[in-house]
């Protein structure tokens, strides 16, 4: 049958993120994961596709991909690239397969929320609004192929335009919209520049960040159609982050083992330029710059141990001009009393879905510098801590839902587990001679090292504070409840028991 108006343009129209796609006339959709979708793009015309977009992940994305499907039936031909370990790694790709092939079910998402579970390995859902019979409608009415090369994905995108050029191919049914919940965060008045959060792992300095964002973050539009909680130049320090990484179980971080022994090798390993993929992290500090700065790192400090420019940069000043402008900029290694710390700065940082696994990586190159600088000198260094600057820390809207559940159930458990050691020392409380006495000594030695004295609590709270301006937050209100307690006994005669009744 040859179509009697072979040139007919459609128009798509997406009901949520419209400008994270780039937009044809034609009847074929376009999904990639991590590989860019403009790799795709330049080597085909307008008129020969309908939408190419990127699928980050299978939990966040997924559910507005279909809902921009249902908006568009006219789209009836799907190409799902797989081309780079990035794109299999992210599971999104994957996970929209297996909605085409497997279908759904009625579930329950992370978060608990009743909602169509995709029946696949890789976690992902589609909110339960969504009426089951478009879903199936859907399914059954687009034709999915999945390719493994940008040249694939060109060539099965021609021979599904073949197939309009020589049938007309109508729309399945009629452009369908579901309502969709938005969440609202409560937020509470906090400090905008300028955080330090510490933790003994991964792990924990997570879950403290999180609830830090969530908290206090300002709410800001994106340029992605939507909106995140921000925080500007916070801190986080990883203090004693095990060899092989911690993983709760059961693990609620947003990576796991499988996951990260995948993400590593963009770290810590060179790889030739592939066409769709911008950079990787290894590439950048391993060749971009004809320099192995790895390597020169740890050149530097077998020559010079204790030297202060062990330092690796990502940043190319062309990122101005191009785009594409990798997030982690700058590495600062340093040994100081036999420790290596290693001190990264991300100009921004998606604190929900990627902090974890960049802090990982991030410890792994750590690790390898120290075990190089081992191997061929004389030093065996301890490992020292990781710290994170991130310039924008944020988290985004649709990980709303996902960052209050694990708010609810991890942050209380993580605050019961205190450190009562705080680097500022600690303080023995007295009454004696008609005076409050409070005498300042270092951590672990118990050297006395200041003095304070007065009958009002809250001017020697003031003063210790002022004179210790890093000490603990929960450590100055333990002060504050002990220098009024002592206060009392002063006032009435009874005798003083610091920590007790």
């Amino acid at each position: 049958m040859t179509v009697t108006d072979s040139t007919k343009q459609y128009h798509y129209r997406p009901s949520h993120k419209p400008n994270q796609l780039l937009y044809g006339t034609g009847q074929v959709a376009v999904v990639t994961g991590w590989t860019v979708k403009q790799a795709i793009a330049k080597h085909l015309q307008q008129s020969e596709y309908a939408v190419i977009g990127q699928l980050y992940s299978p939990t966040r994305g997924i559910n507005l991909l279909i809902r921009n499907l249902l908006a568009n039936p006219h789209v009836r031909f799907l190409v799902v690239l797989n081309a780079t370990k990035e794109d299999r790694n992210s599971g999104g790709t994957k996970c929209l397969l297996d909605f085409f092939e497997h279908g759904f079910a009625a579930g329950s998402s992370d978060t608990g929320k009743h909602c169509w579970m995709i029946r696949s390995s890789i976690s992902g859902y589609i909110d339960m609004e969504v009426d089951a019979f478009a879903l199936e409608q859907l399914r059954q009415n687009l034709v999915v192929k999945e390719v493994f090369s940008i040249t694939e994905a060109v060539e099965q995108t021609r021979n599904f335009v073949a197939v309009t050029q020589q049938q007309e191919i109508q729309p399945w049914g009629v452009p369908l919209e579901f309502p969709i919940e938005s969440v609202v965060p409560t937020v509470l008045p906090g400090t905008r520049y300028g955080h330090r959060i510490e933790g003994k792992t991964i792990a924990e300095t997570w879950v403290k960040i999180i609830h830090r964002i969530k908290t206090t973050g300002t709410i800001r539009p994106t340029g992605y159609d939507g909106q995140w909680q921000e925080l500007i130049d916070l801190m986080a320090i990883v203090t004693d982050e095990p060899e092989g990484f911690y993983f709760p179980e059961p693990n609620y971080l947003p990576c796991d083992r499988a996951f990260i022994q995948e993400y590593l090798s963009q770290i810590l390993d060179d790889q030739p330029y592939r066409e769709g993929v911008k950079y990787t992290y290894g590439q950048r500090l391993r060749s971009h710059f004809g320099r192995d700065q790895v390597e020169q790192v740890i050149q530097k400090l077998i020559g010079e141990i204790d030297a202060a420019s062990a330092v690796m940069t990502l940043w190319d000043v062309k990122d101005h001009e191009k785009g594409g402008s990798p997030c982690l900029n700058h590495i600062w290694v340093r040994v100081v009393e036999q420790e290596i710390s290693l001190t990264a700065t991300l100009r921004s940082n998606d604190m929900f879905s990627a902090w974890a696994a960049n802090a990982m990586g991030l410890r792994a190159l750590q690790q390898h510098i120290r075990d190089e600088i081992a191997a061929r000198s004389s030093y065996d260094l301890r490992m020292g801590p990781l710290i994170t600057m991130s310039q924008s820390a944020h988290i985004y809207d649709d990980t709303w839902e996902n960052v209050d559940r694990l708010i609810k159930q991890q942050y209380a458990v993580i605050s019961k587990q205190l450190d009562y050691n705080d680097p500022c020392g600690n303080f023995l409380i007295e009454v004696t001679d008609g005076e409050i006495v409070v005498t300042q000594t270092t951590p672990g030695s118990g050297e006395v090292v200041a003095c304070y004295s007065g009958k009002n609590p809250l001017k020697l709270l003031r003063e210790i504070c002022a004179a210790s301006p890093s000490i603990r937050p929960d450590h100055s209100g333990y002060l504050g409840m002990e220098l009024q307690k002592a206060s009392e006994c002063l006032k009435t005669g009874k005798l003083y028991n610091q920590d007790g009744k």
